[in-house]
C-alpha cells in the first residue's frame, strides 16, 4: 500500500473517532432545557441573515397571497371568491389575485384595508407567540380589518374572547421574527 493512501486512510479513520466521541458525548450530556420566556438562538456567533421582509402568508407551491382569493371579496358577500390569473397584482413581492378588475383597483388604490391582519396568520396563534398557517375559507371581518383562522374553533374562540385580539397586537411584532423568510 502506498505511503499516501495509508496516509488518507489514517486521517479518515481519526476523522469517524473523532466525530464518534463528539456524539457519545452530546448524547451523555443533553442539553438543559431553556427557560420559556428565553427566545432560543441556534447560533449566536452568526450575523443575522438577510430577511426578505416576508410578512403575508403565501401558498408555498404557488406564490400566491391567501391561497389566491380575493382579498377585497370578503367584504362584498358571505363567502370570499377565488381570484382570476387575468386579475393579479404583485405588490410588496405578494401574489395577489381579484374576482374582478374592480376589486383589483380598489386592493391598489388601499391594500392596508382589505390585506388581513397579521400577515394572514392565525391571530390566536399570534395571540401564543406562534405564526399558525390559516384557512383562508375561515374568517371573520371585524370592525374593518379582516381576520383569517385556522379551524372554526380558534374562530369562535376569538370571536367570544374579546382579550385575544389585544394580545395579538402586543405579541405580532415578536411573531413576525419567527415568520420563514
Amino acid at each position: 500500500m502506498k505511503a499516501a493512501t495509508r496516509q488518507r486512510l489514517i486521517l479518515l479513520a481519526a476523522g469517524l473517532v473523532s466525530l464518534s466521541l463528539i456524539g457519545q458525548a452530546a448524547l451523555a450530556n443533553p442539553p438543559s432545557a431553556a427557560p420559556a420566556a428565553a427566545t432560543p438562538v441556534p447560533f449566536p456567533a452568526l450575523p443575522d441573515m438577510p430577511s426578505l421582509g416576508e410578512v403575508m402568508q403565501r401558498d408555498l407551491h404557488t406564490g400566491l397571497a391567501i391561497s389566491g382569493f380575493d382579498p377585497v371579496s370578503y367584504r362584498l358577500g358571505a363567502k370570499p371568491q377565488a381570484g382570476r390569473a387575468e386579475y393579479e397584482l404583485i405588490q410588496n413581492r405578494f401574489v395577489w389575485r381579484f374576482a374582478s378588475k374592480a376589486n383589483l383597483e380598489a386592493f391598489r388604490d388601499a391594500p392596508g384595508v382589505y390585506a388581513p391582519a397579521f400577515g394572514g396568520f392565525d391571530p390566536t396563534g399570534v395571540a401564543n407567540g406562534v405564526a399558525v398557517e390559516s384557512d383562508p375559507s375561515l374568517f371573520a371581518v371585524v370592525g374593518s380589518r379582516l381576520y383569517l383562522f385556522r379551524s372554526a374553533e380558534n374562530r369562535q374562540r376569538f370571536l367570544r374572547e374579546t382579550g385575544l385580539l389585544a394580545q395579538a397586537e402586543s405579541r405580532w411584532n415578536a411573531v413576525l421574527l419567527s415568520v420563514a423568510r
